[in-house]
């Protein structure tokens, strides 16, 4: 039987704490019968370290019977992965020649951060299943360029959820949208951009379809106030737009909003909506749908660090975590992601109730089409000081 430790730290610990109790000791690296310790790190809520824990660090000691996969979480949200942004730099700047982390799980901003910073090690060229990634996310992420240092753990993506009963036709578009508002005031209800991403993903995906510089905010830049001078009356109108809606108390706010019948359709992540239905708590009957130009989503992304001892290694580890096969089973069955890679890859591994569980109402290709990233850092924050000052 795979011999596996776990040990799990939370957002609660220092950093000194942590090293102070070893938490990032490892066993010497080796191959030809000797034990190595394969140390992940992972940013993002419990469920993210189960992952690592209880999923695919098993599968892949069972592959590997010399390697023992130590789970490391570092907290939730951009806070863990500044954690393990603070570990590496810590690491680099005392001139450690091996860096404790083999595999990192970080957000899109922790990705900018450690390649800012020159901490991670391109690797998606050696890695057999990058192949399988089309994602522009997979190029970009907030804006700067990711691309040889990141493959997609999977992809959290922002809908419309509405009741058919109440809503037949529903908006395709933002415009559509608008119009319907006001045809049925307070039956469309979002978060604002307070307590929950899926208001900001909606806002966001406002500021997109009335400005059409997506390609500006999100991809290729450049950072300039000049590209903002619409931005007040883009945001005048959202706050005109408020006027016929519900403002919820955040993201399980509105899918509760939803299953009371108090709204009739809001944004969501399409994950815990699925989570919800599956737990009983969502009506079976509430259907999902993306409008035109599109709305945010994020992934989650594999790095490997700069001078991590077992690089050869964390690049089998991330190729076993990014396999059609894995992803079928766990991504998308176990927790209602959508793949990190190309979804006609998984397609085969999955049977059609699998398969029509997550892609029924919203395909791969409405995917592509529909699915944006979140717009720069600058841009973002700039953003939200926008929405408080014009629209909120």
């Amino acid at each position: 039987m795979a011999r596996y430790k776990v040990y799990v730290w939370y957002g609660g610990l220092s950093l000194l704490m942590l090293m102070l109790l070893g938490a990032w000791g490892a066993v010497t690296p080796g191959w030809g019968g000797e034990q190595i310790t394969l140390n992940v790190a992972t940013a993002g809520d419990t469920n993210m370290v189960e992952y690592v824990k209880n999923k695919i660090g098993p599968l892949f000691q069972e592959k590997y019977p010399q390697v023992t996969v130590r789970a490391i979480g570092t907290g939730p949200g951009n806070t863990g992965s500044r954690k393990i942004y603070e570990k590496l730099k810590a690491e680099a700047d005392a001139g450690s020649e091996e860096w404790d982390i083999d595999v990192a799980v970080v957000h899109q901003i922790g990705a900018i951060w450690l390649i800012g910073d020159d901490l991670l090690m391109p690797y998606t060229d050696k890695a057999e299943t990058a192949k399988l990634v089309s994602a522009k996310d997979a190029e970009y992420a907030l804006g700067a360029s990711v691309k040889g240092y990141v493959l997609p753990m999977f992809h959290s993506q922002t809908a419309i959820a509405y009741n058919p009963e109440k809503v037949p036709n529903p908006p395709k578009s933002f415009s559509e949208l608008v119009e319907w508002v006001k045809q049925h005031p307070g039956k469309f209800g979002y978060n604002g951009i307070k307590h929950g991403m899926s208001g900001v993903s909606f806002t966001t995906g406002w500021l997109y379809w009335k400005t059409g510089k997506y390609d500006i905010y999100a991809l290729k830049g450049p950072y300039d106030k000049k590209y903002q001078e619409e931005w007040p009356e883009v945001f005048k109108a959202l706050q005109e737009f408020n006027k016929y809606v519900t403002i919820t108390s955040g993201n399980a706010g509105t899918l509760d909003a939803l299953n009371r019948g108090e709204i009739w359709m809001g944004p969501v992540w399409v994950d815990m909506f699925y989570t919800w239905m599956a737990e009983g708590k969502m009506s079976p009957k509430i259907r999902l749908t993306l409008l035109d130009p599109g709305l945010a989503g994020q992934p989650m992304y594999y790095v490997i660090p700069k001078k991590a001892k077992n690089q050869e290694m964390a690049i089998k580890f991330i190729e076993l975590a990014t396999s059609p096969e894995v992803q079928a089973k766990y991504i998308v069955k176990d927790f209602n992601w959508y793949p990190g890679i190309d979804a006609e890859y998984v397609k085969p591994h999955l049977t059609d109730e699998e398969w029509n569980k997550l892609f029924i109402d919203i395909t791969p290709e409405d995917l592509k089409k529909y699915g944006r990233n979140f717009p720069m850092k600058e841009y973002f924050d700039d953003m939200l000081e926008a929405y408080e000052k014009y629209g909120g």
